[in-house]
């Protein structure tokens, strides 16, 4: 019988209109005390033109792959533990 589980990403963005500066902000809700967080950021050179929904998108892109990392990172320590407590069982 498979199992369904639900994870999700709550992203926050912050625009700060008089400096161009874009911050997004992607936290992980798993089912266990996992808290993962990834921050991402963009500034908006002033020429540019201004259409948030680009600075936004950048932004938010960073912080999930700042947040990809940090899960990467995860599993590689909980397999290191994993690891750890399968050997010294063996001894």
């Amino acid at each position: 019988m498979a199992m369904t589980h639900r994870w999700s990403v709550d992203i926050y963005i912050d625009e700060h209109e008089e400096t161009g500066l874009i911050h997004a902000e992607a936290r992980l809700h798993t089912n266990d005390k996992t808290q993962l967080i990834g921050h991402g950021s963009a500034h908006r050179h002033p020429k540019d033109t201004q259409v948030a929904e680009i600075g936004d998108e950048l932004a938010v892109a960073r912080a999930l792959s700042e947040l990809s990392h940090h899960l990467v990172h995860a599993v590689a320590r909980d397999l290191e533990d994993v690891n750890k407590r399968f050997h010294s069982a063996d001894r």
